[in-house]
């Protein structure tokens, strides 16, 4: 009864779908493998991280690998090179202890600094950033994402397009020939669309997209709650933020699928879903998302699939307050069906 009460206490409010989220549960997705570019297929795969004794980091890697990459040293600037390709050769640079793509060999650079240098990664998938403060001095380090290894530091002396300069100890690095190998460039799109619950898992199911977080963006309110946006007052949308290989799929692909989500029709309700919060927006990011957007919308519209007008809108990518763990990957967490479905459309 007591449950009855509430939902009628939110659905005064406009809020229909408040009360089912109020109450986390405790199941909690594991995350024991972690995603990783395969740039010989140009796909992303989940993968174990790899973990070892110092003795098993030993029997594998020379004393002088083992000291750079386990024991965070550096070697002495034009003390090694890098493997160097012959005439019209293309591989990959890979990492020593376990072998995960870093850096295509037309990303390397001469920078005179005596460390072999890179405008940027294979992926950003495939590394970890992390502050460095062990030299009296700020600086940001660079590891294997899924060994863990240290591979160097990143300072903003680079080349375009990055502007970044990769500076990694030779030691850390094995070259690999391998033929047309493909990079995998991280891009974001942000949308809203209703309940995120159900419109996150339907990104994750995407190809291409690695990664996902709901929030709340396009409001006025720092830092809200999800009590906050529910009432209304803080003008957010209950928002999804997407990590994509543009390489992998294409942001007029997601903008396909975001039309398919949901009813773009309807201002602030989706199905029983009533209030602002679930307005329909899409976020760009860049001015070629922003063209790609409107001109989507123009197509959808024309084709007559709906008989009223398409009110979602396309306005510039906002603060992105991400929302309280328990909404994170909820469906996974509860099952598919706990709220929240997504149309087929």
């Amino acid at each position: 009864m007591n449950k009855i009460i509430a939902l009628l206490i939110c659905l005064a409010a406009g809020i229909a779908s408040c009360d089912s989220k109020q109450t986390p549960k405790k199941t909690e997705v594991q995350m024991d493998k972690i995603k990783i570019f395969f740039s010989y297929t140009g796909a992303v795969r989940e993968v174990n991280r790899v973990v070892k004794t110092v003795d098993e980091w030993k029997k594998i890697l020379t004393p002088e690998q083992f000291r750079i990459t386990r024991l965070k040293g550096t070697e002495t600037p034009f003390s090694n090179k890098c493997v160097l390709p012959q005439s019209g050769q293309t591989g990959v640079y890979q990492c020593v202890g376990c072998g995960t793509d870093l850096f295509l060999v037309e990303t390397k650079f001469e920078s005179g600094t005596g460390w072999p240098s890179f405008w940027g990664p294979i992926s950003e998938l495939n590394v970890r950033m992390q502050d460095d403060d062990s030299l009296g001095t700020h600086r940001v380090e660079v590891n294997c994402a899924r060994c863990d290894a240290h591979l160097g530091h990143i300072f903003d002396d680079g080349l375009a397009p990055s502007g970044k300069r990769y500076c990694i100890n030779a030691q850390a690095l094995k070259f690999t020939e391998m033929n047309q190998p493909k990079q995998g460039r991280l891009e974001t799109a942000t949308f809203a669309a209703g309940c995120f619950w159900g419109i996150e898992s339907a990104f994750r199911v995407i190809t291409g997209v690695v990664d996902t977080r709901v929030g709340y963006s396009g409001g006025h309110t720092k830092n809200p709650t999800y009590q906050q946006v529910c009432s209304g007052q803080t003008g957010h949308a209950e928002s999804i933020r997407v990590e994509f290989i543009g390489s992998i799929v294409s942001y007029e692909q997601l903008l396909e699928a975001f039309w398919n989500m949901h009813d773009p029709t309807t201002p602030n309700r989706q199905g029983p879903d009533i209030g602002s919060q679930y307005r329909s927006i899409i976020f760009y990011h860049t001015l070629s998302q922003k063209q790609a957007a409107l001109d989507s919308k123009e197509k959808l519209q024309r084709s007559g699939k709906y008989p009223t007008t398409v009110v979602t809108e396309i306005i510039p990518a906002a603060e992105f307050y991400p929302a309280e763990e328990y909404h994170q990957r909820y469906n996974e967490k509860n099952g598919q069906n706990a709220s929240c479905p997504v149309p087929v459309k």
